[in-house]
C-alpha cells in the first residue's frame, strides 16, 4: 500500500515539522512517503502527483485548508480510489462539515502519532483506531479517546535526516522542545492543552545541533519557551556553545515572567542579534485581558523589553478585536506599545479558530466573523466595520513604513509630536486612495508620505525634512534629490573644501534643515536650529551624515 504524508506550506521557505515527525516514526512501513508543496503551486500538478497513492494524508492549518480541499477534490476526479486523510489543528475541532465532503474519507483529531501509527498498522480495518473520524455507508464514525503520545519515544530520532542536508540552509527550520501551554487565553488553541510536556533533552540538543550545522534560521515552536528558568538558560548556553555565525534563533516569550537570571545571562553572554523574541502583548486593556482569561502585567512587560532590547531582536504582537476592547482602547494599546520602538510590531486581527472558547462564546459580544478561514473578525459590539477598516488601513501603513524600515526616524518623530495611531490611520487611508497596497515602487512610498504630510501637516517643516532624510538614508547609491532643495553650487563647494570631501570616491547630497539632527538621533528630541546637512554615499553601505558643527561623521543608526 502506498501512503503519502504531505502538506501545502504557505511559502517555499517554510517547512512542516508534523509530517517529518510522523514519517520518521513510521519510515519502516513499506510504501510510506512524504513530500511538501506550497499553496501557490498549480493544484492540478499537485493532484497529479498524489493520484498514484492509495492514501494521501494532508496536514491542515487555517492558511492551507481551502487549497487542500481543492486539491483533494481534484485527486478524486483523477483517481476515485485514492483515499484522503486529513489531520492537524484545522480539522481537530468542528470537523463535521469537513467529513461530510465527498473528497474527504478520514480525519485524525488531536496529536497524530498514536492514531496515525495504528491507522498504518490496521488499514483497511480502521474501526478501532483512536481519534479517527470515518464514514461507512453515509454514517459518520468517531472513535474518540483521551490519549497523549509519550514524547520520550522521540529519543534518538531526528526528522530532518530524511532529506538532503543541503536543502535546509535557505529554509525556516522548526523545532519543538515542549508541547502544551500553561496559560488559558481563549483565542488560542494552545490554551486547550495546559499540561506542558518536554521532549527528551538529548533529543532536543542533538536535533538542534544538526539544524545549527546545516541551517540558518531556527524557530522554536514552544508557546512559552521561558516557563522553566534553568531549561531556558541551558538551551541558550547550548546555542552559544555550538551555533554557526549565520544562525538566528526565534522564540515565543512571555515577557512579564522572564526571570532576572535569564536577563542577567543574556546581558553577560549573548551577542546582539543572535536571539529573536516574539512577545504577544495583544492588548494593554486589563478588562479585555481578563475577559479572555489572560493575565499580563504590561508595566513589567515593558520593563523587561527595555532590559532586553540592546541584545535581543524583538517582535511584538497586538490583537485587534478582543472583547471589551473599544476603538479608544485599541488606540491606547497601539500607542503605548509603539513607543517601545521594537524593530517589528505585528498588528493582527482576532480570529475565531475552531476549538477556541472565543469562537463558542461569540454571541455574548455580538461578534460577526468570516465563516471561511482564517475566520477573521468583521464587527462586534465594540468595533464597527468602519472602525476595523480604519485599523486595517493603519496596519498597511505600519507594515510599509515601520516594519519594512523605510521611515523609522519620521515615525519616531511623529510619536513624540502627535498621535502615531491617528497619523498611521490617515497615512494608510491616503495610501489606499492613490495606490494599491500591494503594487508600488520605492519612490511611491516616499512620494505618498510626503504628499500626506504636506496635506495634513502642512506647517511642520521638520516632519517633511525627516521624510526626506529617511528617503535618502534608505539608499546606498545617491538617489534623485526629492522633498528638499539642494544648496547652491557655491555653498556646496565651500562645504566640500571645509570637510575635505572626496568627490571621486563618494557622491553627496547637500541641503539645509531646521533642527539639530544629532540631538534628534540620540534623544528623539527636536531643538530648532538651522544646519547644513551633508549625506555621503559610498554605493555599498547606507550613507553617512557628516555633521557641519563639530566636523565629524556619524552613521545614522537604523533599527534592525
Amino acid at each position: 500500500m502506498k501512503i503519502l504524508l504531505t502538506t501545502l506550506n504557505a511559502k517555499y521557505i517554510h517547512l512542516n515539522l508534523a509530517i517529518r515527525l510522523l514519517y520518521d516514526l513510521n519510515k519502516n512501513n513499506e510504501g510510506l512517503q512524504w513530500k511538501e508543496f506550497t499553496i501557490k503551486e498549480p493544484k492540478d500538478e499537485i493532484a497529479d502527483y498524489c493520484k498514484a497513492f492509495d492514501v494521501v494524508c494532508f496536514s491542515c492549518y487555517i492558511w492551507n485548508i481551502t487549497q487542500t480541499l481543492e486539491v483533494a477534490k481534484k485527486i478524486k476526479v483523477l483517481n476515485p480510489a485514492t483515499k484522503i486523510l486529513l489531520g492537524g489543528p484545522e480539522v481537530s475541532y468542528d470537523w463535521q462539515d469537513v467529513i461530510a465532503l465527498n473528497e474527504v474519507d478520514f480525519i485524525i483529531t488531536g496529536e497524530g502519532e498514536i492514531p496515525f501509527r495504528q491507522f498504518l498498522e490496521s488499514y483497511p480495518n480502521i474501526a478501532t483506531v483512536p481519534n479517527l473520524v470515518s464514514k461507512n455507508n453515509g454514517e459518520v464514525l468517531y472513535h474518540k479517546k483521551e490519549l497523549q503520545f509519550d514524547l520520550n519515544l522521540y529519543a534518538n530520532t531526528n526528522p530532518y535526516t530524511n532529506e538532503p542536508a543541503k536543502d535546509l540552509y535557505n529554509k525556516v527550520l522548526y523545532i519543538e522542545t515542549s508541547r502544551g501551554c500553561p496559560y488559558k487565553c481563549e483565542f488560542c488553541l494552545a490554551s486547550l492543552d495546559n499540561s506542558v510536556r518536554y521532549l527528551p533533552i538529548d533529543h532536543i540538543k542533538n536535533n538542534l545541533l544538526y539544524l545549527m550545522q546545516h541551517g540558518r534560521v531556527i524557530k522554536f515552536l514552544d508557546r512559552t519557551f521561558n516557563i522553566k528558568k534553568d531549561f531556558t538558560i541551558e538551551m541558550f548556553q547550548f546555542i552559544l556553545d555550538h551555533h554557526s555565525p549565520e544562525n538566528v534563533f526565534q522564540f515565543e516569550i512571555t515577557a512579564d515572567i522572564v526571570h532576572p537570571d535569564i536577563i542577567d545571562f543574556i546581558q553577560k553572554n549573548v551577542p546582539k542579534g543572535l536571539l529573536r523574541f516574539e512577545i504577544g502583548i495583544q492588548t494593554v486593556n486589563q478588562k479585555a485581558n481578563l475577559e479572555v482569561s489572560r493575565k499580563q502585567n504590561f508595566e513589567k512587560t515593558k520593563s523587561i523589553i527595555k532590559q532586553l532590547e540592546n541584545k535581543i531582536e524583538l517582535h511584538l504582537d497586538l490583537i485587534v478585536g478582543l472583547p471589551l476592547d473599544y476603538f479608544e482602547d485599541v488606540k491606547y494599546s497601539f500607542e503605548e506599545v509603539f513607543k517601545l520602538f521594537a524593530p517589528e510590531l505585528q498588528l493582527g486581527f482576532l480570529k475565531f479558530l475552531k476549538g477556541t472558547p472565543v469562537r463558542y462564546k461569540y454571541a455574548e459580544h455580538n461578534f460577526v466573523f468570516d465563516a471561511k478561514p482564517p475566520y477573521q473578525i468583521i464587527e462586534s459590539k465594540y468595533l464597527s466595520k468602519k472602525q476595523l477598516l480604519q485599523i486595517t488601513e493603519l496596519e498597511h501603513a505600519l507594515e510599509i513604513y515601520w516594519n519594512k524600515k523605510r521611515c523609522l526616524n519620521t515615525l519616531k518623530y511623529v510619536t513624540a509630536q502627535y498621535s502615531i495611531f491617528d497619523f498611521l490611520c490617515g497615512l494608510g487611508k491616503y495610501f489606499g486612495e492613490v495606490k494599491d497596497y500591494h503594487k508600488f515602487t520605492l519612490q511611491d512610498i516616499y512620494n505618498i508620505i510626503f504628499q500626506f504630510a504636506q496635506k495634513d501637516y502642512a506647517d511642520d517643516k521638520v516632519l517633511q525634512q525627516l521624510i526626506a532624510l529617511d528617503y535618502f538614508m534608505h539608499h546606498t547609491v545617491r538617489p534623485k534629490v526629492l522633498f528638499v532643495e539642494e544648496l547652491n553650487r557655491l555653498k556646496q563647494l565651500d562645504l566640500i573644501a571645509k570637510h575635505n570631501l572626496n568627490q571621486h570616491k563618494f557622491r553627496h547630497v547637500f541641503f539645509e534643515i531646521d533642527f539639530d539632527v544629532e540631538l534628534f538621533l540620540k534623544e528623539n528630541r527636536i531643538e530648532n536650529k538651522k544646519e547644513n546637512m551633508i549625506l555621503q554615499f559610498s554605493g555599498v553601505a547606507k550613507p553617512e551624515i557628516i555633521f557641519h558643527k563639530n566636523n565629524f561623521n556619524l552613521q545614522l543608526q537604523q533599527l534592525n
